[in-house]
């Protein structure tokens, strides 16, 4: 048992999102609180642990949500709390030791082999007063349209191992939670369609006689046999009435019976069954290159124009519609799924491009971008020939040339992550080598915008005058100066650790630094000090949140090329943690949301030379605002043909104003679209935008700063001369000008209207007080306007 408890970690080789979590990786006056926070991504509050604590965590979220959790510990008391919007159903089978389970009305002692289930409405304490191993099955509400018919007690319930359904149940469940490491979706699936047939054969058997209701409950044991049998060959395009009726043994008149008086039809019933597997088949990435015909085909369908016109009258939407459509807009949320599996070409997104000619949904619903080309994915990866560090140039070659329209999966890196090496680099090649810095050789030799023989501070090359990982340029061809890009961010997810002893999960850092607000603004002693916190980012069943591991203070490190830092003053430099002394007692029971977006969003300035990518402006840049995340879209004049834009400085969670200096800086990947609207075209709130606009669900975002184009008013020395003149007076004014403008043109308001609106109406906020070119921002809510 020891040794199965303290066996090395493994990395997933499916790249599949896990968290693999061990108390090991903790010092021991810190193991108890970061079990407990661990557990409490599952709805599990830690009661009681003994002193000589281990943990180990091992979690898989398949693609339909459905949660498997293998728990392994020493002696403890855990309670499993589930919300009614949280699943269905939870499972624990007991893989070794003995739990006792204990709920309001029940209590049993559940040996090696056995199972326990409940609904999400029953609360259960697991005692172990030793070792113990057990896997925890979390079933979501989606579930239950595969699972008719079926309502769980108010209260648990045991399958002892002895059953020949506990056997079987026992058996599958125990290969996962030995496998869960090395899952993929395609491994799970078949654990996926098995459970709900399982659990519904498991209520009918446990059921009570007296419940049964003698004749009726006859009948009704009779109709859950048959919906088994139905959901086993629904995939098999003949199955009809006459078919389930010699398989049971009944006329088919009967049969026909027993579903009226369930107010259904047998052929409406089978109808329906294929329309809720093809639907969650459509939402799940496992699905994703797969034609809608070859789903529908799966599940018994004949013809694809039968199919959509059923689809419709259901769900209100056709297959590709519902496919296509946004999670909000669904019934169930498309679980995120990050980048594409690294064999995978750009390709285009026509789902329907094998479907038979004439069929009524391939031809009029393929993706098109607005001239005769279909929509295509890219895969754009963070590797040392795709970034730029630290500046924007219109003579950078573009990493990657799309139409309007395209789809991008987009990997950025933050500039922090030397802050640990263990937990944001070690393990991962991509980052490996874009950091990669010895005295014999530096992978990316310029880090910003500065002279590359460091003859202004001696610091390195690019001085470190802007210092952002940026992924890009992409060119979005056809655009033009005077167009306007829109970038739809629909997916953004902080990139897992690569180190197999933080596997699946995410790490981030915060600097206090040297250019914060605060700075020589400290209370005690020594009043000007840099301080780095490392933050473990939580995104999993439900919660987003991210917590301190540790802090520590900057002492002068020595970089790999001799050069000594007293400041942190130059990215990407290695910190070496045999100089520093770690606290791991830093903010303590603080737990901070978690709202990922990016930094920095930019096109090309309209010159050729190097522009510092710190200061924001009107091409966009270091915008510094948490809105700019999933669901949002952000509109950027472009400035040079081509547009070439340019995406980094990932952010985990960050307050308006970045006071300190930085957000929780942490790797992401993203999917966006990029959408060009052309000059001539233009109309409503793109109509002559020269400044960036961001949209949300509810809001206008409008961004002003000290200089709305600090390139071209403070002259050639702007990028020095920007970090003098910065003020929030500035940066108020410009933005108020900015939605006066913007209430006027694109709303139709006279001056009066608007001046009324902005002061009654429309909340100003800081963006940010660190980027040379201060930021304040407007929020207009759209629920102000009725047309």
């Amino acid at each position: 048992m020891a040794a199965q408890l303290h066996r090395a970690e493994c990395v997933s080789k499916s790249g599949d999102v896990k968290l693999l979590f061990t108390t090991n990786a903790y010092p021991k006056q810190q193991r108890r609180d970061a079990w407990s926070f661990a557990l409490q991504r599952y709805s599990f509050m830690l009661h009681s642990c003994d002193n000589l604590l281990y943990g180990e965590l091992a979690s898989f979220k398949s693609s339909q949500d459905v949660q498997f959790i293998r728990i392994a510990s020493t002696a403890q008391s855990i309670q499993l709390n589930l919300e009614d919007d949280t699943g269905s159903f939870w499972l624990i089978l007991v893989q070794d030791g003995t739990v006792t389970a204990r709920s309001e009305v029940s209590e049993f002692d559940v040996q090696a082999g056995d199972i326990i289930y409940g609904g999400v409405d029953v609360p259960v304490l697991l005692q172990s007063d030793g070792e113990h191993r057990m896997l925890v099955v979390l079933v979501p509400a989606s579930f239950s349209s595969l699972m008719p018919g079926i309502n769980f007690d108010k209260d648990m319930s045991p399958i002892a191992h002895e059953t020949p359904i506990g056997r079987m149940m026992a058996g599958l469940l125990d290969s996962v939670a030995e496998t869960i490491v090395d899952l993929t979706d395609d491994h799970i699936r078949p654990v996926e369609t098995a459970l709900p047939s399982f659990m519904s054969a498991t209520l009918m058997h446990n059921a009570p006689v007296k419940e049964r209701g003698g004749t009726a409950g006859a009948k009704a044991a009779l109709l859950e046999r048959i919906y088994h049998s139905i959901e086993m060959r629904l995939g098999d395009p003949e199955l009809n009435a006459d078919m389930i009726s010699k398989e049971h043994g009944l006329s088919t008149r009967y049969l026909q019976k027993l579903f009226e008086a369930a107010g259904d039809s047998v052929s409406q019933y089978i109808k329906n069954r294929r329309l809720e597997r093809c639907r969650l088949d459509l939402r799940s990435p496992l699905h994703a290159q797969r034609s809608i015909s070859e789903i529908l085909f799966q599940w018994g369908f004949n013809d694809s124009a039968t199919f959509s016109r059923s689809f419709r009258e259901k769900y209100g939407m056709s297959p590709r519609d519902y496919r296509r459509a946004p999670p909000e807009e669904v019934e169930i949320a498309e679980v995120p799924q990050r980048g594409r599996p690294p064999t995978a070409k750009d390709q285009q997104v026509d789902p329907y491009k094998e479907d038979k000619p004439g069929s009524e949904t391939e031809k009029s619903e393929a993706p098109y971008d607005g001239v005769q080309n279909p929509v295509r994915h890219h895969h754009l990866p963070a590797s040392v020939e795709n970034v730029h560090w630290g500046y924007f140039s219109s003579a950078l070659k573009p990493a990657l040339s799309v139409r309007s329209g395209d789809f991008v999966t987009i990997e950025t890196l933050t500039h922090h992550a030397y802050d640990d090496y263990e937990r944001m680099i070690e393990g991962d090649a991509a980052v490996e080598a874009v950091f990669e810095w010895t005295p014999e050789r530096k992978a990316i030799e310029r880090r910003g915008a500065g002279p590359m023989d460091a003859s202004v501070a001696g610091r390195g090359a690019g001085e470190g005058f802007g210092v952002h990982i940026c992924t890009g340029p992409i060119e979005v061809q056809d655009a033009a100066v005077g167009d306007v890009l829109e970038i739809r961010i629909l997916d953004i997810n902080p990139r897992p650790s690569g180190n197999p002893r933080f596997m699946g999960r995410s790490f981030g850092s915060n600097v206090a630094a040297y250019w914060g607000y605060h700075y020589g603004d400290m209370l005690t002693d020594p009043v000007q000090r840099e301080v780095v916190t490392i933050y473990e980012i939580e995104r999993a069943h439900g919660r987003s949140n991210a917590h301190a591991v540790y802090n520590f203070r900057w002492k002068t490190q020595t970089d790999p090329s001799g050069v000594a830092h007293e400041r942190y003053d130059y990215p990407g430099v290695p910190v070496d943690h045999d100089l520093i002394e770690k606290n791991y007692d830093v903010l303590s029971n603080v737990e901070i949301p978690v709202r990922p977006h990016f930094g920095v969003i930019g096109v090309a300035p309209p010159n050729s030379k190097l522009v510092d990518s710190v200061p924001p402006s009107n091409y966009g840049g270091n915008l510094d605002n948490w809105r700019i995340g999933s669901g949002s879209s952000l509109f950027l004049p472009v400035g040079v043909p081509g547009a070439l834009l340019s995406l980094g400085d990932p952010h985990a969670s960050q307050g308006d104003s970045e006071l300190c200096g930085t957000a929780i800086e942490c790797s992401m990947t993203a999917m966006v679209q990029l959408v060009l609207h052309p000059a001539s075209g233009m109309q409503g709130q793109v109509r002559d935008l020269d400044y960036p606009l961001l949209e949300t669900r509810d809001e206008w975002v409008i961004f002003g700063f000290s200089y709305p184009n600090y390139l071209k008013e403070l002259g050639n020395a702007a990028q020095s001369e920007i970090y003098k003149k910065s003020s929030i007076d500035l940066a108020m004014r410009d933005c108020f000008h900015k939605v006066r403008r913007f209430l006027m043109s694109a709303k139709g308001l006279d001056e009066d209207e608007a001046i009324s609106l902005i002061s009654v109406g429309v909340d100003f906020g800081i963006s940010q007080v660190a980027n040379g070119n201060w930021g304040v921002h407007a929020l207009i809510r759209k629920e102000m306007f009725t047309s």
